[in-house]
């Protein structure tokens, strides 16, 4: 495990972080249970185990029950929920999406990514999880991913954690 950095107002929070992906919170307001993350990928393409991010910001947001969406504002990277129990699930995912979408088949766009672009939309821009309990409502093997396309960037991610009536 490596260590993601938090920024959070002026001091700098260390949490366990999976793969050494570097992590840092951008905004810490709790205004309307809005956060960003700032998040550095590594590789061309990769799945970036973000759940650990989703449930500390929900225990800091103390909302007990309701919904929290994650958004990625990039039209190359994506995030889904799927198995976070065996890696060879989020290879075997790339594997067929590179079968599927190849870098290099005759794409008409002119930057060469259009493949990054079909996968992003696919994978979807945003994912919605119940808060119940205050806790994630998902299953046994559920996390959710930052899915890269088009790396290695620095990219964005948006959590809205919305309070249950």
């Amino acid at each position: 495990m490596g260590l993601c950095y938090f920024e959070q107002r002026m001091s700098i929070m260390k949490v366990s972080g999976k793969n050494g992906t570097s992590v840092r919170k951008i905004i810490n307001e709790f205004e309307g249970e809005n956060m960003e993350y700032e998040i550095k990928t590594t590789k061309a393409q990769e799945f970036i185990d973000i759940t650990d991010i989703v449930k500390e910001a929900v225990n800091k947001s103390g909302v007990m029950d309701g919904s929290v969406i994650v958004f990625v504002p990039h039209t190359t990277a994506g995030v889904t929920i799927n198995e976070n129990a065996d890696p060879n699930v989020v290879y075997d995912i790339l594997s067929a999406l590179n079968k599927a979408f190849p870098e290099n088949n005759g794409y008409r766009h002119i930057e060469g990514n259009s493949h990054a672009h079909i996968k992003a939309s696919l994978m979807g821009s945003s994912c919605t999880v119940l808060i119940e309990n205050g806790r994630l409502k998902l299953g046994t093997w559920q996390g959710i991913y930052f899915c890269e396309f088009d790396g290695p960037r620095i990219r964005n991610i948006y959590i809205k954690i919305i309070k249950g009536l």
